[in-house]
């Protein structure tokens, strides 16, 4: 059976869409079978992050209400091991039958090695849903000080939730940035409470791939490209060591 991954932020501004995608397409480049869920009704941007916002796609609501099956959802053109599901337009979260989405990713789980739901910022309905069914939850944060808190604040939230397998990934890290503020990775981990899964730095191809309507890993080698790849395989279980 598969895993459901949540990945969520505290906050909006962190690049936890981006995260996601890169995750996602670094372990179908690592021959896993990936299915990539944008949970985000309100704003659902997912489709850009993995390059094919001028490609269909299927919704998630399709699947839950049974008016199409998975093996309908969209395959990336570049990554063939990864599918996609789009969030459902004009769709309040409040709407989502959680009993469907629950079956529909049971169904997944049974296709897919990873599944990963990219859920909204904050922490509202949308990321008490996806975090609900998740079996790891990955916490996108950046190095500010309102990003820090509010990953401790989300971090509470998911301890009372009873999520115990919740790992934080550092985003958009500029080591200049650190020094000129006094704080370290350690200092980052500490306040926001949270596990270290990983450490994306600043890179402009992740604006660039997006632009050009192109999968980060397939744009760019280096940098966040790169910072994915590693965290991948740290999912998967491989020892890969922390670094930028």
């Amino acid at each position: 059976m598969g895993e459901l991954i949540a990945v969520l932020s505290g906050k909006g501004g962190t690049g936890k869409t981006s995260v996601c995608a890169g995750l996602a397409e670094a372990l179908a480049l690592q021959g896993q079978q990936v299915l990539c869920i944008d949970c985000d009704v309100g704003l659902r941007n997912l489709d850009i992050a993995l390059g094919i916002s001028q490609i269909g796609a299927l919704s998630f609501q399709d699947v839950c209400q049974e008016h199409y099956g998975l093996d309908m959802a969209t395959r990336h053109p570049v990554y063939p091991n990864l599918a996609f599901l789009t969030a459902p337009v004009n769709c309040p979260v409040e709407n989502i039958d959680a009993d469907s989405f629950c079956r529909m990713l049971e169904q997944a789980r049974s296709r897919f090695a990873y599944v990963l739901l990219d859920a909204p910022a904050g922490i509202e309905a949308g990321f008490r849903l996806a975090a609900r069914f998740a079996d790891r939850v990955i916490l996108v944060t950046g190095a500010e000080p309102a990003a820090i808190r509010d990953a401790s604040r989300a971090g509470d939230v998911l301890e009372l939730m009873g999520k115990e397998n919740v790992r934080m990934i550092i985003n958009r890290l500029d080591p200049k940035m650190l020094d000129v503020m006094g704080i370290t990775v350690d200092d980052i981990m500490d306040q926001a409470g949270i596990p270290l899964l990983g450490i994306v730095p600043e890179d402009s191809q992740v604006i660039l791939a997006a632009a050009f309507y192109q999968p980060l890993l397939g744009y760019g080698k280096k940098g966040a490209a790169a910072a994915c790849k590693r965290i991948a395989k740290r999912i998967q279980g491989h020892k890969v060591p922390v670094k930028l």
